[in-house]
C-alpha cells in the first residue's frame, strides 16, 4: 500500500523542520572537531619549528595524521548522535515516558505506572535472563 502525497509532504516537512533544529547543535559540534584539529596541528608545526618550551611536566604531545577529529566518520557520529539525543523520549526534569511492559509471571503487558501502589517509589529491575 502507498502513501498519499499529503502523508509523503508531512513526512518530508518534520524531517526537514528536525534538520533545521538541529543544525545550529550538529555545527557547533563540528566547529570543535575542527578546532581540535587546528590546535594540534599548531603544536605540531610549534615543535617542529623549535619554539616550543616543554617542561618535565607537560606530557609527550602525540599528533600524527591518522588521529583526525575532523572526519566525515566523526561528524556521521556526531549527527546521529544529536538526532538520537533531540528524538529520545525520556529528558532530564521531565515527567517518565509511560512505556509498555511485560508482567513476567502474569505474561500479560502493561504499563509501567500501572504497578504504582499509592505513593511509594516504584523500582525497576533490568535484568538478564542468561
Amino acid at each position: 500500500m502507498h502513501d498519499s502525497g499529503g502523508v509523503q509532504m508531512a513526512r518530508a516537512l518534520k524531517h526537514a523542520a528536525l534538520c533545521l533544529m538541529l543544525l545550529p547543535r550538529f555545527l557547533l559540534a563540528a566547529v570543535m572537531l575542527w578546532l581540535l584539529d587546528f590546535l594540534c596541528i599548531r603544536k605540531k608545526v610549534l615543535l617542529k619549528m623549535g619554539e616550543a618550551q616543554d617542561s618535565p611536566d607537560d606530557p609527550p604531545v602525540c599528533v600524527s595524521d591518522t588521529n583526525k577529529m575532523f572526519t566525515l566518520e566523526s561528524l556521521r557520529a556526531v549527527w546521529y548522535g544529536q538526532k538520537l539525543d533531540f528524538l529520545k523520549s525520556a529528558h532530564l526534569g521531565r515527567a517518565a515516558p509511560n512505556t509498555e511492559v511485560v508482567m513476567v509471571q502474569e505474561r500479560r503487558r502493561v504499563r509501567i505506572l500501572d504497578c504504582m501502589k499509592g505513593k511509594r517509589p516504584l523500582i525497576l529491575n533490568f535484568g538478564s535472563c542468561s
